[in-house]
């Protein structure tokens, strides 16, 4: 097991990858949030595996770092499941996760979902397991539970019980609205299952209150997802230059807060006029 707690910020391509390397994080995510948005489409399954893929690929090359990767409900039943955990695998990602809801799924901070019953999850979830093993690698299966916004914390825990029991490497309980809540989750997965691994989603304008890195490690998270900060920041800050555009139609006002040329190049390792090689590990 880790001897730390793992920060992981959203990255939605290959440019916030390299960033957040150069950054010094020591692993990525990629949130079907972003990745959705970023296509200009709402986070309702509507992008597709190959382009999840893609993008993740972007993201693996640009930055070497272990990525775990959103793959929403699996793109399908079973089947397509083992074949999502393949397509993944082969694109670089060091693991995925997936929920137990059904098809349209919504965000998790959303009200109104609709949960499949643990039982055909499990049957998705062991798919996807198998697909793990027949890769002879430590590719992770992390089980998202959407259950403690829709039946109550109880049966989060009983679902990620459950799961950890069919195979699950870790468990992401979703839409938790509390740190006791984090903390109940934490203590009852521990006992069951002291090597399973737990992620916290630390996402903004949702139901879970602002919470530091360090507050999770206390309380035995794995690692923290950011999953859609870097694309609200950025989007904040595209929307707020068009419009400073749109009304003075001149730039100058933002040059400040834009990244530079020389910024530019540095992130991308590339010296005008010398050969360009891709600075995989750099």
């Amino acid at each position: 097991m880790n001897d730390h707690t793992v920060g992981l910020p959203g990255a939605f391509n290959g440019m916030v990858a390299r960033i957040a390397a150069d950054a010094g994080f020591e692993g990525l995510y990629v949130s079907g949030a972003a990745v959705s948005a970023s296509f200009g489409v709402p986070d309702i399954g509507l992008v597709t595996l190959n382009e999840f893929c893609n993008v993740i690929e972007q993201v693996c090359r640009a930055s070497n770092l272990p990525v775990i990767a959103d793959a929403d409900t699996g793109f399908g039943e079973g089947e397509m499941l083992a074949r999502t955990v393949h397509e993944y695998a082969r694109a670089g990602a060091a693991g995925l996760h997936m929920e137990d809801q059904v098809f349209p799924k919504r965000c998790g901070h959303l009200d109104g979902k609709t949960l499949l019953t643990a039982d055909d999850f499990i049957a998705k979830l062991e798919f996807a397991t198998k697909a793990r093993d027949a890769m002879g690698n430590d590719f992770i299966i992390c089980a998202r539970t959407d259950a403690a916004g829709v039946e109550g914390v109880d049966a989060c825990v009983a679902r990620a019980k459950a799961y950890i029991d069919a195979g699950a490497d870790m468990i992401f309980p979703e839409g938790l609205k509390s740190e006791g809540d984090f903390a109940n989750v934490a203590d009852s997965l521990r006992t069951h299952s002291p090597r399973t691994y737990l992620l916290a989603n630390m996402t903004e304008f949702g139901k879970t209150p602002i919470m530091p890195l360090e507050q999770f490690a206390k309380m035995g998270y794995h690692c923290v997802i950011w999953p859609v900060s870097t694309l609200r920041i950025a989007m904040g800050e595209v929307a707020r230059f068009l419009e400073s555009l749109k009304t003075s139609g001149d730039v100058s006002a933002s040059l400040n807060t834009m990244q530079s040329r020389e910024q530019l190049y540095k992130a991308l390792r590339y010296t005008p006029g010398k050969p360009w090689t891709f600075p995989r590990g750099s």
